[in-house]
This record gives structure tokens, sequence and C-alpha cells, in this order.
């Protein structure tokens, strides 16, 4: 760890790869936070997991584990790890130990991205036409069908294995929910927020909020890093703020 503080590892979900986090690794490594994102196969609940506790395991200390999409289903199982500290949750699933994750969600509004998802020889991936517009609202198109050209596919199973702990009840959480989510319904991110009991923050963003308002994100994640620092009684160093960390870049958003 650098200056003392807490690192951070970024877990992607299902259709990205740890590459969707760089604009969010940039801003917490400008705010002297080491951060490192895991690369997931997307072939098993249980192998996403095993990847993201090797990560953890090489970090020196606490941990803030921050997960997007379905990630959040991967931290909710490897967040027990005794370096994790805190867990981050970005428009993420978040399911109970052993819970149905498939029939909770069908309590609440279906998303249009849903309808979007193809399985080829044991591998699913979105349409162009449903990861552009639903997957990926509020990208710019042309950064959206790049994000599309390396999406990451995932295996007919992933979807369909369950968590056997859920690591929101013994460690803090934070949640940000995607107002304008077409690929997880906002009304089940505010339901799994207040579940958890989670610190809350809404952004006016699409699904891929970590990729449009990473300023806001990242703010999010410092918070989490903060409150650890506290409650470990450790002095706090003069960390950026995430809107400072943009002060200069006329393409950065909040």
């Amino acid at each position: 760890m650098e200056n003392g503080n807490p690192s951070v590892v970024l877990v992607h979900g299902a259709y990205a790869d740890g590459s969707s986090w760089a604009e969010v690794i940039k801003r917490l490594h400008r705010a002297a936070i080491t951060a490192t994102a895991v690369q997931n196969p997307l072939t098993s609940l249980a192998d996403d997991v095993a990847h993201t506790r090797h990560v953890l395991t090489q970090q020196p200390g606490p941990v803030i584990l921050a997960g997007h999409s379905f990630a959040g289903t991967v931290i909710t199982e490897a967040g027990i790890h005794p370096n994790v500290a805190a867990l981050v949750y970005v428009a993420a699933r978040a399911p109970d130990a052993g819970e149905d994750y498939a029939a909770l969600a069908s309590r609440f509004p279906a998303p249009p991205a849903s309808a979007g998802l193809v399985y080829t020889d044991g591998f699913g991936a979105l349409t162009q036409d449903t990861f552009c517009n639903d997957f990926a609202n509020g990208v710019e198109p042309v950064q959206a069908r790049v994000l599309y050209a390396v999406q990451g596919q995932v295996s007919e199973t992933l979807f369909r294995d369950r968590t056997t702990v859920a690591a929101w009840r013994s460690r803090p959480a934070w949640y940000a929910v995607s107002r304008q989510d077409r690929t997880i319904s906002p009304e089940l991110q505010r339901f799994l927020a207040g579940r958890m009991h989670a610190t809350t923050i809404e952004i006016d963003a699409g699904h891929l909020s970590l990729i449009t308002h990473p300023g806001e994100v990242t703010q999010l994640i410092i918070n989490a890093v903060q409150a650890v620092q506290r409650s470990a009684g450790w002095p706090q160093p003069a960390m950026k703020h995430s809107h400072q960390a943009d002060a200069g870049d006329p393409h950065a958003r909040s």
C-alpha cells in the first residue's frame, strides 16, 4: 500500500473485463490509492471467485473490494477473505447466501437488456443493439461499439451459480445505484442496497456508471477507504477529491 492507505481491488462484471475500471483507476491513483483490477474468466462463479481471491491474497493489508454488475455476486462470495475490510457495489447484484437471484429479480421490472442475451456453444453474449442501447446506454456511441467488440462472453451456467455466503452481512458496504440502468432494475438495486444497510448514492447514469461517471464512483470508493482508515484509527493523509482529480481533463465527467 502507498502512504498507509488501504488498497482497492476492482472486479468487473459480465460482458466486460478489468479495463472497464480504467477511468476509476486513474482517479484512485491520483488520490494516492493503490488499485488493482481482476481479470475474471466468466466461466463459473467458483472460477471468478478463485481469481479474485488470488488478487486479494497479493494485497499487503486491508482491502476495499468493489464490484460492478455480476461482480457483485463475486465480491459477495469472495468478500469474506480476511484482507477485505469493506465492500463497494456499483449497479451490482448482491445476493444473500444460497439465494435464487433470478427469482428475486423477477419481483422487479424486467430490464430491457435481458432480452438481448444470446447463447451459442455454451457461451452467451449480448447482441450489438442490446449492448449499445441497453447495457452501454449513456456511453458515447463510438466507445460503446468498442466495448461491444471486446465484451466478455459468459458461460451458460454462470448466472445460475449461487453464493454460499454473503460477505455484506459481516462487512460494511457502499452502493451506487444507477437511475437510468437498463441492465439491472434501479428498483432492484435500491432493494439490495437497503437490505445490506449500505451507504448509498444514486447516479443519473446507465449501467456503466464506472465509465460515464467515474468521478462519482471513485469518490464513493474513497469514502469507503476513509471509513476504514477512521475505524482503524489511522491518520488520514490528504487525498484529492475525485472532482479535483478530474481538473484539467476537459473530457472527464463526474
